[in-house]
């Protein structure tokens, strides 16, 4: 009898640590990244086509992160850097309209975590970490968890994607960050 009622409480324990499926509020999210562009930095942003988000806040390393984004809707800051950054040169949008993202380990805590996944822009894949945090939004109940606030930041090398173009005009390193607004 002891050991079942063991087992129930561990089965328990286990369903409450499960990962919870969250949405994102696309409309109060950003996308945004820097690059250097000719002799400063330049800003651009991309709207977020899709997220599947699964977050365990008992133990972050339990939680899954997925997001498509619109690389056809992306602006890079004027409009003629936004249509070559469209263009066949840097990301290619006729024939790669997509860019995602899949996490495959999430480390650190609620408030420092590094999310290393799976980066596909081009139709090329290659390893990226995402550094992030999770945070109430400012006017929450500080009790309640029901919506938060994700911030990640982190660097990639264009290069490293085939979106070569306007290397003497534009940097290698993309610098990102990303708020995303989420609901339980």
């Amino acid at each position: 009898m002891i050991r079942l009622i063991l087992a129930l409480v561990l089965l328990a324990t286990q369903s409450l640590a499960a990962p919870e499926a969250w949405r994102l509020d696309v409309a109060r999210s950003t996308v945004g990244f820097t690059y250097e562009f000719i002799e400063g930095d330049n800003s651009g942003t991309m709207p977020v086509a899709a997220a599947d988000i699964r977050l365990d806040l008992r133990d972050i390393t339990a939680s899954e992160v997925a997001v498509t984004l619109d690389a056809s809707g992306a602006r890079a800051g004027f409009f003629l850097a936004t249509q070559a950054m469209r263009g066949p040169r840097v990301l290619d949008t006729a024939r790669h309209p997509s860019i995602t993202f899949r996490s495959t380990r999430i480390t650190g805590t609620v408030q420092a975590a590094r999310i290393k996944g799976l980066l596909t822009v081009r139709g090329i894949t290659r390893p990226v970490t995402l550094d992030a945090g999770l945070y109430r939004q400012r006017g929450a109940d500080p009790a309640a968890l029901d919506t938060l606030t994700v911030r990640l930041t982190g660097k990639i090398d264009r290069h490293a994607f085939g979106a070569s173009g306007y290397p003497d005009l534009v940097g290698p390193i993309i610098t990102l960050r990303i708020i995303a607004r989420i609901t339980r």
